[in-house]
């Protein structure tokens, strides 16, 4: 049995770092095979395997340093921790304390929650045009409509545009009820989500009846050159080549594009190259533009979402090699 004490400085970040009835510590006792007793001010971390007892110790010093920043503790933190530390990448953990991109309507901050995540924020800060891909649940469309709000609020940008091409995951627009606006809307419904989130409804109603926001089809951009604005192109892995070229060639004066999507989710007929996957290809290198690439481990949805996309990899992996043989 090997033993180890973590001493305790501050209340406040100890109850933070236990979370609700000490969820995060039992998070890591089962991770890790350790048992975490609190005892005055020290924590004693013990175990049958020195190496996971030390991970341990880590994880909690690194979640201590984090809470004594200011950030709130919970299970996503917890795991992205103990995963940095497994891969012997706990340095980068200090990192991780993100500036707060944007404030919701109800003043929630929104925060970088991995370092994928930070890099991608801090890509879109500093690049006219910026391309995030990476599996669903990694904040690509929510961060970048996060980012979009505050560009907005600090008078940057005078505009939100945000678009997706209506390509449908084997469904036909054509079988919805309504006009051409009430068929797009259910392709447009994430956008809005993350604008309402942001902004509120009756914010959000206001700017769009004043033309500061405009949700629209890909369809809607050719012929445009937009100023001034701030331009989020969503699952663009449902572009073809040629509008992926027509939108990005939109790009006005002061304005910044983002582009996401998820180029394991392609729903183009087999014949036609996805628009992503070319622009990935040509503008790589091209000056102001930045290619940023999440990972399962930046997923910040339920856990049992990384072990999907995971598994989804494995297969892919291994079907790839059965076809090369």
């Amino acid at each position: 049995m090997t033993e180890q004490t973590i001493s305790l400085e501050r209340l406040e970040d100890t109850i933070n770092l236990f979370g609700s009835f000490d969820e995060n510590i039992r998070l890591i006792e089962h991770e890790l095979g350790v048992s975490v007793i609190s005892r005055d001010s020290q924590l004693k971390v013990s175990g049958e395997d020195p190496e996971q007892v030390l991970f341990a110790v880590h994880a909690i010093e690194n979640l201590m340093g984090l809470a004594a920043r200011g950030e709130a503790i919970g299970e996503q933190n917890v795991r992205y921790v103990l995963q940095l530390v497994r891969e012997g990448r706990e340095q980068e953990v200090q990192q991780l304390s993100a500036g707060v991109l944007c404030i919701t309507a109800k003043g929630k901050p929104i925060k970088a929650k991995t370092l994928g995540q930070k890099k991608y924020v801090e890509a879109i800060q500093k690049n006219t045009v910026t391309l995030g891909i990476g599996p669903a649940g990694t904040g690509k469309t929510y961060l970048a409509v996060a980012a979009a709000v505050a560009a907005f609020r600090a008078k940057e940008i005078n505009r939100i545009i945000l678009t997706r091409p209506a390509v449908e995951a084997g469904e036909r627009l054509g079988f919805l009820p309504g006009d051409l606006q009430s068929k797009v809307d259910p392709y447009l419904r994430p956008l809005y989500d993350a604008l309402f989130d942001m902004l509120g409804p009756e914010t959000y109603q206001k700017y769009l009846e004043r033309g500061n926001i405009e949700v629209a089809p890909l369809a809607y951009m050719r012929g445009r050159t937009l100023d001034d604005s701030f331009i989020i192109l969503d699952e663009a892995q449902n572009t073809s080549r040629e509008q992926m070229k027509m939108f990005l060639t939109r790009l006005g004066f002061g304005s910044k594009i983002v582009i996401t999507g998820d180029i394991t989710q392609i729903d183009l007929p087999g014949d036609k190259v996805s628009g992503l996957r070319e622009a990935m290809r040509v503008l790589k290198g091209v000056e102001d533009i930045a290619i940023c690439r999440l990972s399962e481990s930046d997923v910040v949805r339920h856990v049992i979402v990384q072990r999907i996309i995971k598994a989804y990899e494995i297969d892919e992996e291994r079907k790839n090699k059965k076809d090369r043989r």
